[in-house]
């Protein structure tokens, strides 16, 4: 497991109940890996937002990725992006059947289900690298 570099967010981490926080940590870590294998999204800050642990790219190619677990909905934890993205809206349409959606801001997941795992780190990666790619169409025109 990376190790934490913000005390926050690890005591973040330790606030989950037990059986969500390793799920939370499993995502944690995809999270990290994807990063370290798309080009041009670089290092990841992990912060909170929302006093949620959050993952944003020091190179700027990405929207922000947060991590959460809510105590009005304990049987489920989710990675969130930001509403005012095209991705959640993407992610709908290239995995429908794989995710279950709220709204245009996050994927939930059950604590018991199998993960999509090739799908999960298509999503990640597009949105390490959203800002990147918004650049890259901007420039085709």
């Amino acid at each position: 497991m990376k190790p934490f570099a913000n005390p926050a967010v690890k005591e973040a981490f330790q606030a989950f109940p037990p059986d969500m926080r390793r799920k939370l940590l499993a995502l944690r870590e995809r999270v990290f890996r994807t990063a370290a294998a798309t080009p041009g999204v670089g290092e990841l800050e992990e912060t909170l937002k929302w006093g949620e642990p959050a993952y944003v790219t020091r190179s700027g190619s990405g929207s922000t990725i947060r991590l959460g677990w809510k105590k009005a909905r304990p049987g489920e934890y989710a990675l969130y992006f930001n509403c005012r993205t095209t991705l959640v809206s993407s992610f709908r349409a290239l995995y429908p059947r794989d995710f279950r959606f709220e709204g245009n801001r996050a994927l939930v997941f059950m604590p018991d289900e199998e993960l999509p795992q090739e799908a999960l780190a298509s999503c990640i990666t597009m949105a390490l690298s959203y800002r990147l790619q918004r650049k890259a169409a901007r420039a085709r025109g």
